[in-house]
């Protein structure tokens, strides 16, 4: 399973460039869109090839798990947009600067785990138990490998 994650690395890893390389770019978010498309793409793939859904178990999950997604957009483009804002500030940040970005950070992360549960619990409802945990242990690793890659390339506020 290990190997299956290396596609899903690498467009991370790229994803997670795009917005220190770009970050003065006038099609910055466009280039994060095709980025962020080419991950969700991905992920996908990792759960098609994790889950082992039968067809009656497929045709229940992909669409609250597509609803999920969807709603998780505005999120990443929060954060996003909160990156961004670090990067071209980076220099010049002041105490005010800083304390928007943390309160922003952290209201991000209020609404990821918030959206998160509640989605998760929706696919407990469609799925058996195992299956359900085995998506919640997946969307972890997921969330995880992509919180690592991205904070890894970010410098600490200083």
């Amino acid at each position: 399973m290990h190997m299956r994650f290396v596609p899903l690395a690498i467009a991370l890893l790229v994803t997670s460039f795009a917005p220190a390389l770009h970050a003065q770019d006038a099609g910055l978010a466009t280039d994060e869109q095709i980025l962020l498309k080419q991950v969700n793409t991905d992920i996908k793939a990792v759960f098609a090839a994790n889950l082992g859904l039968t067809e009656e178990e497929s045709a229940r999950f992909w669409p609250i798990f597509n609803e999920y997604q969807a709603k998780r957009k505005p999120l990443q483009d929060r954060l996003l947009a909160n990156i961004n804002r670090f990067a071209e500030k980076y220099d010049g940040l002041t105490e005010a600067d800083a304390a928007a970005m943390l309160k922003e950070k952290m209201a991000i992360e209020r609404d990821s785990s918030a959206l998160r549960q509640k989605y998760t619990a929706k696919i407990a409802k469609v799925l058996p138990a195992k299956k359900a945990l085995r998506y919640a242990q997946l969307e972890t690793r997921i969330q995880n490998l992509l919180a690592r890659n991205l904070y890894s390339l970010i410098p600490l506020a200083r």
